[in-house]
């Protein structure tokens, strides 16, 4: 079946030792793609009018927003259902399940509260490292698992985060009412380290040996985890460092040797409900922080080894979407899909109609994929080729129709990953 829509740095040097030289540029082997920021090295397809998608595959891989991952031929997927996590291994032309791999978990983290209507399952997504074929995932409920997909997924080391490190539930905030996802946030590989946001007594952020698992780091910081996408590398005055909005606010703590865990940054940002769901977004030495609620705001620094600088705040915000920088501008889609210019935080433009589910990826050809709703995709033209109104060329509904699209969408070697909460996955080929 084919779907035709009609007209309606600094950073890549530390990216690349997050990324081995076997993942290709079109891969997308991490939370937020291969640069971990939404922006990828293709086209949208977009030719003369006509936004031509091809149905590829469909398929269930089980409750949760956890996005896939896709390497070399491969798509990784986590889902829960009858009572385990399931990872998935599937061939990218067909869909198929190649192999997987499951083990007993909860379907809600044990000490999670609220919105239990909203959300199921795992909303972590994997992490790959290609230097040795490893995959890295976080439930809910804690368990940190490494898989070898070298070896069909059997399990190189594993441990539960509650179990080892008794993290607290995320404390009330104000008077809103008391919420606990359990473990939201993707694992980063950094080199031979994975730094995880366990948000324990004993430090905010730990890194442990990607290959055993043992713990070599703690940060300084000991807040509680945020519910967030993962941490994000950012590179400050030369050095490796690492930023996540946790449940306080900002944190940025370096990773070179020696000085590993120490706090560079901190900004206290303290979202109504803990839900600081949209995740840091970096840019070179800057950060974005955005968040609705009580904030209802967005602010970019600058963070240098002294400190963050706010640079300025406006008053527009994300609630689930992480902000996506490109040429000059920032996207996202909460709500609409808002433009604003990155030096300045002056709206360029809004429009669309998007609920709290959202999700945005650049292209290189100038043009938003916008996966959003209930499974509404949608082709935006950048503020680069339309820098003064929102110019949508091509929607489409109800790709899936079931539930929320919470899992961010992917965009890798010419196909779209839509997914949605409760596992529904669909692969389109974008046409020649």
């Amino acid at each position: 079946m084919k779907l035709v829509f009609f007209r309606a740095s600094v950073m890549a040097t530390l990216i690349a030792t997050c990324v081995p030289s076997d993942t290709t540029a079109d891969d997308w082997p991490h939370w937020r793609g291969v640069n971990r920021n939404s922006v990828v090295a293709e086209s949208s397809g977009w030719d003369k009018g006509i936004w031509r998608l091809e149905n590829s595959w469909d398929t269930n891989v089980g409750e949760g927003s956890s996005s896939p991952l896709v390497v070399a031929g491969r798509v990784y997927t986590m889902g829960w259902r009858s009572g385990r996590d399931h990872i998935g291994c599937l061939d990218v032309r067909t869909g198929k399940t190649l192999w997987s791999v499951s083990y007993e978990c909860p379907r809600y983290g044990r000490v999670a509260t609220g919105d239990q209507g909203l959300y199921s399952g795992p909303s972590s997504t994997p992490e790959f490292d290609t230097q040795t074929g490893f995959l890295y995932t976080l439930s809910t409920d804690g368990d940190l698992n490494c898989w070898d997909t070298r070896q069909r997924g059997r399990l190189i080391w594993s441990m539960n985060l509650y179990d080892k490190y008794n993290p607290p539930r995320r404390p009330r905030v104000g008077r809103s009412g008391l919420r606990d996802y359990g473990y939201s946030s993707s694992p980063l590989v950094f080199r031979e380290w994975l730094v995880v946001e366990v948000g324990a007594g004993e430090g905010n952020l730990m890194a442990f040996d990607k290959r055993t698992g043992v713990r070599r780091w703690t940060s300084g910081s000991t807040s509680p985890a945020g519910h967030n996408g993962g941490p994000t590398p950012i590179i400050v005055e030369g050095l490796p460092c690492v930023a996540v909005h946790n449940h306080d606010g900002l944190l940025v703590v370096r990773m070179d040797k020696g000085h590993e865990g120490e706090t560079v940054a901190s900004y206290e940002w303290i979202t109504s409900f803990a839900n600081n769901i949209a995740s840091v977004t970096v840019y070179k030495n800057y950060v974005l922080l955005t968040s609705a609620y009580n904030q209802q705001r967005i602010a970019k620094f600058e963070i240098t080894l002294r400190g963050a600088n706010k640079l300025w705040e406006q008053k527009h915000a994300s609630k689930v979407c992480s902000p996506v920088v490109h040429n000059g501008h920032i996207y996202w889609a909460w709500q609409q899909v808002i433009c604003l210019d990155f030096e300045t935080g002056e709206l360029q433009w809004k429009g669309g109609r998007v609920s709290d589910a959202g999700s945005v990826v650049a292209t290189k050809d100038e043009r938003l994929v916008v996966w959003a709703n209930r499974g509404d995709l949608m082709l935006v033209e950048t503020a680069s080729r339309s820098p003064k109104k929102y110019n949508e060329l091509a929607a489409k509904k109800r790709i899936l129709g079931r539930s929320d699209a919470w899992p961010h969408i992917v965009l890798a070697n010419n196909r779209l990953y839509c997914k949605d909460r409760m596992g529904s996955l669909r692969c389109l080929k974008i046409g020649d």
